[in-house]
């Protein structure tokens, strides 16, 4: 990996993808090479059992700005995200799926209003999005329902795509199921959103890791917490300093 300081980082957690994955990792690299003078990837393979491990491994030795970090078991999309931002080094962490289903060449556009100072975050949202009908109505209740409980404008939580300050980003309290949270959570500290349309694909290969239903039961559980979270969190300045 290189030694000087990243423009941006991308984090991609990697859980069981072996049919998809060289595919999506090519087609990141040509995107990143395309758009920016300075990158690395951090892939984190969530305790995978198929040969995922050995073609990550087979492509960090190809490039030298990938690092490739591999959990002692699968511990879960939210831990693996946080795994890679806690050790990317980049001034801007962006954050996607490892399915093919995100556009690399959204990275960029993601990153900018990060890079020049103008948001300290920007939001993917799938305009157009290549998913079963069920997970489409799924995912569209799951955000009107979470904007109800929590007062907040985030488009489509849902999308992984988003770019963050590292120093932001860095400093949140991790817990399972915060992935779905980081807008939210760091609004709570301040930060600036922007959101901006991102495309979306279908799969290229393998299956979905999760189900609608698996996931509302976390995810409201969670709501409740984040809803008391930002209840309790005040806003305040330091006016004055006396020696």
């Amino acid at each position: 990996m290189n030694t000087g300081k990243p423009e941006i980082s991308v984090v991609l957690p990697v859980y069981n993808e072996e049919s998809c994955i060289s595919t999506v990792l090519a087609e990141l690299r040509d995107a990143l090479r395309g758009s920016t003078d300075s990158y690395e990837i951090m892939l984190v393979d969530d305790g995978s059992n198929d040969g995922t491990a050995g073609l990550l491994h087979e492509f960090a030795a190809q490039n030298p700005e990938v690092t490739v970090l591999r959990l002692s078991a699968n511990s879960g999309q939210s831990a693996a995200f946080w795994a890679g931002i806690q050790r990317a080094a980049g001034r801007v962490i962006t954050l996607m799926d490892a399915d093919g289903q995100n556009d690399p060449s959204d990275i960029a556009k993601c990153a900018a209003p990060v890079l020049a100072g103008e948001a300290d975050i920007c939001c993917g949202y799938r305009q157009n999005r290549k998913d079963t009908f069920s997970k489409r109505i799924g995912s569209k209740l799951a955000n009107r329902f979470r904007r109800k409980m929590l007062g907040d404008e985030i488009i489509d939580t849902g999308c992984s795509m988003k770019a963050f300050r590292s120093e932001l980003l860095k400093v949140l309290q991790y817990w399972d199921g915060m992935h779905r949270f980081l807008p939210v959570l760091a609004s709570l500290q301040g930060a600036r959103i922007v959101q901006i349309p991102v495309n979306h694909r279908p799969r290229l290969a393998g299956k979905s890791k999760y189900t609608n239903f698996g996931r509302l039961r976390r995810t409201v559980r969670d709501l409740r917490g984040v809803k008391w979270l930002k209840s309790r969190t005040r806003k305040f300045k330091v006016l004055s300093q006396d020696f």
